[in-house]
């Protein structure tokens, strides 16, 4: 009896260390703050400790209730894609690589995010080949999700 218990918590903390681990969070908290939902209308936000959501054992601010409940009803629409994860680098390397919250894109309904700092804007190099690394970036990222 003991035993089985045990096994079911190790398995269910497991699943939420892997949950966590393809999703690009600093201290439990995804997207840098940053509510996903304004992404949507054309500008990225910080979000509030106050409109908070657990998704996959991560935390998501949201700059107002509005936000946070249109998340919480359907929480795939703004998720943004590879975890949020720079989506040129999964593309070009298959590498997890940190993003710069502001810099963005927004194509078929998903939201793309990506690395700028040090004069490295890869929005840039995504846009002059998206087609091909969005192929390959949505490969890679089956990679990590389907371990």
């Amino acid at each position: 009896m003991i035993t089985r218990f045990l096994l079911t918590v190790l398995f269910f903390v497991g699943s939420l260390t892997l949950a966590q681990k393809n999703i690009n969070h600093k201290n439990g908290v995804a997207n840098y703050g940053y509510d996903v939902v304004s992404y949507f209308s054309g500008k990225p936000r910080e979000g509030s400790v106050k409109f908070a959501v657990k998704h996959q054992n991560v935390i998501y601010y949201f700059v107002n209730t509005v936000n946070k409940t249109k998340f919480q009803k359907m929480p795939q629409k703004y998720l943004p894609q590879y975890g949020g994860y720079c989506a040129f680098a999964m593309g070009d390397s298959g590498e997890k690589v940190e993003i710069d919250p502001k810099t963005f894109k927004i194509t078929n309904g998903k939201l793309y995010l990506f690395y700028n700092k040090f004069f490295n804007n890869t929005l840039t190099s995504w846009n002059k080949d998206e087609k091909n690394l969005t192929v390959k970036a949505n490969n890679n990222w089956n990679k990590y999700t389907n371990k």
